[in-house]
């Protein structure tokens, strides 16, 4: 076993510039980007369009694909020729365009072999009376085209009251849209296919952005999933343990709220965490709000001690080949 795989790997994110962004990815997750535009922390990611560089130890200076490709030992030794996951934090000071993702096959088809997109959300805040976008309210793909075809939006879209400690689970083919004032941890995986279905008419440098009609037509899934299958509260789960939100092929995600001092037992092939409130200490090392580390294979057990409150996420049994 190397030294790296004993050690946390701290990341520095990339931050992104996005019409609808804000400023508290700066303000309270530390973001060093300046503007008012700050739209996503792309805090755990080896995307080309996004990949994050180790702050620590060992492997300090490269970036996270760099250490999957070439120590493969620090992720259990995983099958696969791109790290699997991405965990991010979404500031939307203006609604998102309405988009869907699609599933593996089609992106591997029509996007050049990348993954497709499942992704979930975990919302970190939102005001009062808060609703997003999740489904729509077409009963057949005849009615879905029509609707799209014809900009009848009201008519189409679903919106679904949310609040503070919602998980939202969300699968290819579900149309949806982050609305102004959510903030929120999404783990996906290492996927940045969406497609736009409608945007609101929004210009940016003077122009629409680009729509993707007809790839969403093939994808989005009718009629759509109720939304009481994939939303739920998680805010008041037990503390000092490992509570897990939702496992499917691609990952696992749980919720750990440490009050004092807990044990966590590392057997994964890697542990993605985000600090999403307080701070502690795990082991001898000091860890905050806005900071994300990957916990590698064979660390064995981890003592965590403060408070504050984390997003892990691991690969699903699916990625593991199992």
């Amino acid at each position: 076993m190397s030294q790296g795989t004993k050690e946390l790997l701290f990341l520095d994110p990339v931050c992104t510039h996005n019409i609808w962004g804000g400023t508290r990815l700066r303000e309270e997750f530390g973001c060093g980007e300046a503007g008012d535009d700050l739209g996503e922390c792309w805090g755990i990611s080896a995307h080309p369009n996004g990949d994050g560089t180790v702050k620590n130890g060992t492997f300090a200076g490269l970036k996270l694909s760099q250490v999957w490709e070439n120590h493969p030992e620090v992720f259990g030794n995983l099958s696969g020729d791109r790290f699997p996951l991405m965990a991010k934090i979404i500031d939307a000071r203006d609604d998102l365009s309405i988009q869907v993702h699609p599933d593996d096959a089609y992106a591997r088809e029509h996007e050049n072999g990348s993954f497709g997109k499942t992704e979930c959300w975990y919302i970190l805040d939102a005001p009062e009376g808060s609703t997003l976008v999740f489904g729509h309210n077409a009963r057949t793909k005849e009615e879905l085209s029509s609707m799209v075809h014809e900009g009848r939006w009201t008519e189409f879209i679903r919106e679904i009251p949310v609040k503070k400690g919602d998980f939202i689970q969300i699968d290819p083919g579900t149309v949806h849209a982050i609305k102004g004032g959510l903030l929120l941890l999404e783990t996906q995986q290492n996927s940045d296919i969406t497609y736009r279905v409608y945007d609101y008419d929004r210009l940016q440098n003077g122009s629409p952005r680009e729509l993707h009609i007809e790839k969403s037509l093939d994808v989005i899934t009718v009629p759509a999933k109720p939304a009481e299958e994939s939303v739920r509260s998680v805010l008041d789960l037990p503390k000092n343990r490992m509570n897990e939100l939702y496992a499917c092929n691609y990952y696992k995600v749980f919720k750990i709220d440490v009050e004092g001092g807990m044990e966590l037992e590392q057997k994964y092939p890697f542990l993605m965490l985000s600090v999403v409130e307080g701070e502690g200490v795990m082991d001898d090392v000091p860890v905050k709000k806005g900071e994300h580390l990957i916990v590698p294979h064979g660390y064995g057990r981890m003592r965590l001690q403060g408070n504050l409150s984390m997003i892990a996420s691991t690969v699903g049994e699916g990625t593991r080949g199992e």
